[in-house]
């Protein structure tokens, strides 16, 4: 009686978890599968970004910062210019507090730049195109905060209802190899029944995975007290302003990233965050071959923009095992820790949510026509007496 109760109170919960969220999880995972590939789809729909010839050596970032500031004079905050990923690919420097999105948020000015030339191939805000008003819509639903915490609570029921549904569907040990056949079953309430099964069995892990991991990034702040329960997390470096005297001028960006590629010799220079007006520490970011995430990685050195000394340093290399775990949680949710395959198996894991709602509302409506059938049938059933 109680395996019994047990597994009517997990039914429901898969049950009406998926009915009432069902929709979210779709959209969720739609979004999240073009978003795998953001930036090769931004470019497919802006040809204007596509750089003309490969370039061998990225140019000087205080060149490049001269080029920006000359045509953005007002903007005197930190810009962050990113290296490109590739010879083929665009220079992408972003503003993060323009004047024109004022109180929306995340709205930074972002631009793109033929590498060889310097030409400013796209100047557009955050959130005003295709790609980025997509993440907006998967990251926080459109909703600020509130969606974004949301979001974060929809990761944890999804991975609950994947949970109920790995419970219901487990088999005896006599029939686990019968029940992972990937055969569909001739009819459709069994190719229905079948197809939500297998994509949920098969898809479990990665599933999971994106599930857990949207969660954590959705909400960081709760995931590390939970982590920091567990493992010591290293304290967040708060970059002081004020470092540069009134006119004063900043030491070269390519002297500040000399200084801080001695304390990582060989790592891949990724990206530079300029001082600014405000006078904030040179941040500059590599990429160390043992790192999970290439894009946004977490070797970090923070230089004074006046003297050039070192005032703080980030090696995800001496991290603790909390901290490899929250530096982990962006690459893997969108592959990229694994490379073409890891990035092509998130954005199947993607298009799963879609597939289990809607053979999940199926599923339901074929159980209810098949009970109000056999209602029917019982009530033009002669009474025996």
């Amino acid at each position: 009686m109680a395996a019994s109760r047990a597994r009517r109170l997990w039914l429901d919960v898969h049950l009406y978890v998926g009915l009432v969220l069902g929709g979210l999880f779709a959209l969720l995972g739609l979004t999240g599968s073009v978003l795998v590939f953001y930036l090769g789809v931004d470019e497919a729909l802006n040809p204007v970004l596509q750089v003309s010839r490969p370039v061998i050596e990225a140019p000087s970032p205080d060149v490049v910062l001269s080029r920006v500031q000359a045509l953005y004079p007002e903007h005197d905050g930190p810009w962050r210019i990113e290296m490109p990923l590739a010879t083929n690919d665009a220079l992408r420097v972003r503003y993060y507090n323009p004047p024109e999105t004022a109180g929306r948020g995340f709205a930074p000015l972002m631009l793109s730049l033929d590498p060889d030339s310097l030409q400013v191939t796209s100047g557009r805000l955050w959130g005003d195109y295709a790609v980025t008003w997509l993440y907006d819509l998967h990251y926080t639903l459109l909703l600020g905060s509130a969606g974004k915490t949301a979001v974060g609570i929809a990761g944890l029921l999804l991975l609950i209802s994947l949970l109920s549904g790995l419970y219901l569907w487990w088999p005896s040990r006599a029939r686990l190899g019968a029940a992972l056949k990937p055969v569909l079953r001739r009819g459709a309430v069994r190719k229905t029944y079948d197809l939500h099964v297998l994509s949920g069995v098969y898809g479990f892990v990665v599933l999971a995975v994106l599930a857990l991991t949207g969660s954590v990034l959705a909400l960081p702040d709760e995931a590390r007290s939970v982590v920091e329960s567990f493992s010591p997390l290293r304290p967040s470096f708060r970059a002081p302003a004020g470092l540069l005297e009134e006119g004063a001028t900043p030491i070269p960006l390519a002297e500040a990233v000399r200084i801080a590629q001695a304390r990582f010799p060989g790592a891949e220079l990724r990206w530079i965050e300029t001082p600014g007006r405000a006078g904030k520490p040179i941040s500059v970011r590599f990429h160390q071959a043992a790192e999970p995430g290439r894009r946004f990685p977490r070797s970090q050195v923070w230089v004074h923009p006046a003297s050039g000394d070192i005032l703080a340093v980030r090696d995800p290399l001496e991290n603790s095992g909390g901290d490899t775990f929250m530096d982990w949680m962006h690459p893997l949710h969108n592959g990229e820790v694994f490379g073409l395959a890891g990035r092509l198996l998130a954005c199947l894991g993607g298009l799963l949510p879609v597939l289990a709602f809607v053979t999940g509302w199926l599923r339901w409506r074929h159980k209810v026509r098949a009970r109000k059938a056999s209602a029917r049938s019982l009530a033009r059933a002669p009474s025996i007496t």
